[in-house]
């Protein structure tokens, strides 16, 4: 029982970050239809614009809890500042063109920020870990659980929550509900398509930033970070189903706890547990376990 209670708290941990990565990339892919490869990148960006920040905060003695703002501010700095940038800059003159150009398109960006990281930040790891025990700890039975972790978990619930809220209980959500489903009878009706696509990218975009600052004080912030994050993310859209918000919240908790379980009774399975759920879902519901077939147009 103590070792399925730890499989359970970690794959709950493990998935809440995830959720917040993978909401941003498939709210990108459902309105835009653009499988976007650097959502990695913005993490890795995300962590280490935090990771440098807060690391300069202790550094002059300011306040502690300050620095759980910090990791806000960067997501919301990295995550406008790079969304205008590949948004105006790249996938305005790619929407119509063919799925496979934008993925590869994007997955040229992705190279291209992994070695601007590496150029910015060099190959020495960040640790930021200051902020990781400012909250202190919980004891639940045999579990001692830090409050930093309970605050990710209610924080992916409460983005998961309000991105559902936002596309089915709005105005702005129907709005973007329709462009979604018919984008050309939602520009016809009057819909700016574009601005459409402007906002919702940049909401994908801090997204992914936040979930990339918000991990860095537990983690060491390295180079390679968003070649493991995209990998990962994508798993995470396709067992819930490319462009459903509650598909990746089920795609999260399952990849989560597929790997927790595999960390504690088989470690030497971790990567390969992630694959085979994937696998088994594509054979089982090729659309995701939460998606839906759509229709091509010729």
């Amino acid at each position: 029982m103590a070792t399925l209670a730890f499989i359970v708290a970690d794959g709950i941990i493990y998935a809440s970050w995830l959720l917040i990565v993978a909401v941003g990339m498939t709210l990108v892919y459902g309105v835009m239809r653009v499988l976007n490869v650097a959502h990695g990148s913005l993490y890795a960006l995300g962590a280490y614009t935090a990771a440098t920040m807060v690391g300069a905060w202790f550094q002059r003695g300011y306040a502690p809890l300050g620095s759980l703002a910090l990791l806000l501010a960067a997501a919301l700095v990295v995550g406008l500042v790079m969304g205008l940038i590949l948004e105006l800059g790249l996938l305005r003159f790619l929407h119509g063109r063919d799925e496979v150009v934008v993925v590869l398109a994007t997955y040229a960006t992705f190279l291209i920020l992994e070695d601007v990281i590496q150029l910015i930040w060099g190959v020495e790891a960040r640790p930021a870990p200051q902020p990781y025990s400012l909250l202190g700890t919980t004891s639940v039975g045999p579990l001692l659980l830090n409050n930093y972790d309970l605050a990710l978990i209610a924080l992916a619930l409460l983005i998961g929550g309000l991105s559902w809220w936002g596309l089915t209980r709005t105005i702005s959500g129907k709005l973007l509900l329709a462009v979604i489903f018919d984008r050309e009878m939602a520009e016809a009706c009057g819909i700016n398509v574009r601005r459409v696509f402007l906002v919702t990218f940049l909401i994908g975009s801090v997204l992914g930033a936040l979930g990339g600052a918000s991990t860095a004080p537990m983690i060491s912030v390295s180079r390679g970070l968003g070649v493991d994050v995209i990998v990962l993310a994508f798993a995470v859209v396709v067992v819930g189903g490319l462009g459903s918000i509650p598909g990746a919240l089920l795609g999260a908790t399952v990849i989560g706890l597929s790997r927790a379980a595999a960390v504690h009774l088989l470690p030497q399975a971790e990567v390969f547990a992630i694959y085979l759920i994937m696998t088994l879902v594509l054979i089982v519901r090729p659309y995701g376990l939460l998606g839906h077939e759509r229709l091509r147009k010729v």
